[in-house]
């Protein structure tokens, strides 16, 4: 994922035409509770963040605020993260916002806020007998880490996907990650389907949906009925992920099911 809110010139043009009599007139209880539905899963609702790598709002100026949600909402700059949220607020929601976090008292660098209940939770299990009913769809070389990605589906998405219909409730991917097994030049070995040879498992991300799932996520970020998950290679649920940012990054594959690799999964053979 990549910050949020990084230094930009597009922010600094933008703030050119923000207004100060815009910003004067926001709504600072509006704005209070845009943030504690929206933007609190990552920034807190007290404007301080859930995670070392997302910014503090709380303290910052009100324009320099306004001026990056607008930048982000008219595209001039980019963020997996901000690119999905920044275009559903209006320009007085923005503004809004802008005058909350700028009247909040700063905090300790090292403070950090709790992930929201309603998003952190995630129903996602890992079957005790998992990859028994998976079927494996993709696998990809990951050079720079030096490890091998495979992706499995269970039934109820393959048979949706492989019929061209979104993916119901009861689907399920997993994504493994391993690290490749390396030769004496601490190279990736290379198998002879010319992907890396796997070696230790690192990790499963997650994702599935059953009904109801999605009813307590706030709906700019929902994902029908999706929820998301990772397991170490112990497979014990990473409490320290924040499900808020694996639903944004997938809103825009909305078309696809959330799916970022429904197309290889929809060429699986039966």
């Amino acid at each position: 994922m990549k910050n949020h809110f990084v230094v930009a010139t597009a922010g600094v043009f933008a703030a050119l035409w923000f207004s100060p009599q815009a910003l004067a007139a926001a709504d600072l209880e509006a704005g209070k509770a845009k943030a504690g539905a929206l933007c609190a899963a990552c920034h807190g609702a007290n404007g301080v963040s859930v995670a070392n790598h997302i910014p503090n709002l709380a303290a910052q100026r009100e324009g320099y605020i306004a001026a990056q949600l607008n930048a982000f909402k008219d595209g001039t700059r980019k963020s997996d993260i901000m690119s999905v949220i920044a275009p559903t607020l209006s320009k007085d929601e923005i503004a809004n916002v802008a005058a909350y976090f700028a009247s909040l008292p700063g905090a300790p660098a090292a403070a950090k806020s709790a992930f929201l209940p309603n998003v952190a939770k995630s129903h996602v299990t890992l079957p005790a007998d998992y990859p028994a009913g998976f079927r494996r769809y993709q696998t990809q070389n990951l050079e720079a880490s030096k490890q091998v990605k495979v992706s499995y589906a269970n039934e109820a998405a393959i048979a949706a996907a492989t019929a061209g219909k979104r993916l119901p409730d009861g689907a399920m991917i997993v994504v493994q990650t391993h690290a490749a097994k390396l030769d004496a030049d601490k190279k990736p070995m290379t198998g002879s389907d010319g992907f890396f040879i796997a070696e230790k498992i690192m990790g499963y991300a997650t994702m599935a949906r059953d009904t109801g799932w999605g009813k307590d996520i706030p709906e700019q970020i929902r994902n029908e009925n999706w929820n998301y998950a990772v397991f170490s290679a112990e497979k014990e649920m990473r409490t320290t992920v924040n499900q808020a940012e694996c639903l944004t990054c997938h809103v825009p594959a909305a078309k696809d099911s959330y799916v970022f690799t429904l197309k290889e999964l929809a060429a699986l053979k039966k």
